[in-house]
């Protein structure tokens, strides 16, 4: 057995590194102007190449590719020449600064040609100083300077340059300014290192995004786990001891009906019952700050919704699973040696019914988590499903990859767990 989860967790992951190649090299090919889609159709040429040099996305995809998996910081400490760390501010944000030779967090700025050196107090007050001593001249005779600045970039200076840069500030718009740097080096810690970068979309790092929406995601798809497998398991084996009679028909044919039904017409339909018509809950989830339990009331609907599409297909696969094995000559066999009917029932027969289901069951937890993105668009629930959405539409690249890791996580880590319980319902499967 060791082995065997030695193995599925070396295939895991070679499974997310493919994936993350192919989800890089997919968005890469795929139409679209990001700078258009961020930003609005009306920006400038001058404008989007300024974004673009911002956010590195004028760097070949290998090397973007690589900052994202394993960072940028170590590459530009090189450039800079001093090491660089990440603190987070009293305020939640997240800033990268340089640690001088006196072991003090300093940065940078251009203020026409003087460079500016900006210190942080223990505070979080910023002294300034002029630090012209640091431009270093090459052989043609301009002088340049690999810094950090404000915008956590590592960025190559040149001095007397009056390169225009446009920068986005939100509430603000776009301000121009002279003497932009000639290099941008985003810096970010890497995935593997749990800093997949910042949103393009957003501004924020995606890593917080990320755990707000898959904490949503898992209270929505965990509930109604919770909810739909073991009343689908029951009715499928009511369904299946009772094979050919009403009840059987009944719950098979309306068990088709949900599973078939789209999930964004069981959403709206329920909307308009439940939340227009006769005004019991509310047909959208609005949490804000709030985390999803704050408003149990919200999550209703979404739950329902969820719960009618699952219980259906499951319901269905555990009748037919069940019906088989009871047609099967061991079971009839323990019947003929006067088996009491409950211990053939539970003690033989629902152990190995329940190995198709089990399979289902675990595929539905991927669906649970990804698949769910139509639900969380009709009830405006924001959820990883509905974020990875958005993200891929706005080729938001940091965003989609990290997204996608957790999901490749989730599809291989559940069907590891499925293979552990197969051992448990049918000791004649091993590993070895």
């Amino acid at each position: 057995m060791a082995k065997f989860i030695l193995r599925r967790f070396i295939l895991l992951l070679l499974t997310m590194f493919l994936v993350s190649v192919a989800v890089f090299l997919i968005a890469e090919s795929s139409p679209g102007n990001v700078a258009k889609n961020i930003l609005g159709a009306f920006i400038t040429p001058e404008q989007e190449q300024s974004f673009l040099k911002q956010m590195g996305l004028d760097k070949p995809v290998t090397t973007r590719y690589f900052y994202w998996l394993f960072g940028s910081d170590f590459l530009a400490a090189r450039k800079v020449g001093l090491p660089l760390t990440k603190i987070v501010t009293d305020q939640g944000f997240e800033e990268w600064w340089a640690e001088s030779e006196d072991g003090r967090l300093v940065r940078w700025e251009l203020q026409g040609d003087d460079l500016v050196r900006l210190t942080r107090r223990d505070d979080g007050t910023v002294d300034e100083q002029i630090d012209n001593g640091r431009w270093e001249t090459r052989d043609d005779g301009t002088a340049v300077f690999w810094g950090v600045d404000r915008q956590n970039h590592a960025v190559l200076w040149e001095k007397g340059s009056d390169r225009k840069v446009w920068t986005f500030v939100v509430g603000t718009g776009w301000m121009e300014s002279n003497g932009g740097p000639l290099e941008y080096i985003p810096l970010k810690k890497g995935f593997l290192r749990g800093d997949p970068g910042v949103s393009l979309r957003t501004g924020r790092p995606v890593a917080k995004s990320l755990f707000v929406r898959l904490r949503n995601s898992l209270v929505l798809a965990g509930i109604a786990f919770v909810i739909v497998m073991p009343l689908a398991l029951l009715l499928g084996i009511i369904a299946g001891l009772k094979e050919g009679s009403l009840k059987d028909r009944f719950l098979s044919i309306t068990g088709m009906m949900f599973s078939v039904v789209p999930e964004f017409a069981t959403g709206i339909f329920l909307i308009l019952v439940f939340a227009t018509w006769l005004q019991l809950v509310p047909g959208a989830t609005v949490f804000g700050e709030k985390a999803p339990w704050e408003r149990p009331d919200m999550l209703i609907l979404p739950v329902l919704t969820l719960t009618l599409i699952e219980l259906g297909y499951v319901l269905r696969i555990t009748r037919a699973s069940m019906a088989d094995v009871m047609r099967s000559s061991y079971i009839r066999t323990a019947f003929l040696k006067g088996l009491p009917y409950r211990r053939v029932i539970f003690g033989h027969a629902v152990r190995n019914a329940l190995i198709a289901p089990i399979t289902v069951i675990m595929l539905h937890v991927n669906w649970l988590m990804g698949g769910i993105v139509i639900v969380e668009v009709v009830f405006g629930y924001p959820g990883l499903g509905q974020y990875l959405l958005d993200s891929a539409l706005y080729k938001d690249i940091n965003a989609l990859e990290a997204g996608t890791m957790i999901m490749v996580l989730v599809a291989v880590g559940t069907q590891l767990v499925a293979d552990v319980i197969y051992t448990f319902l049918n000791p004649r499967i091993r590993y070895t």
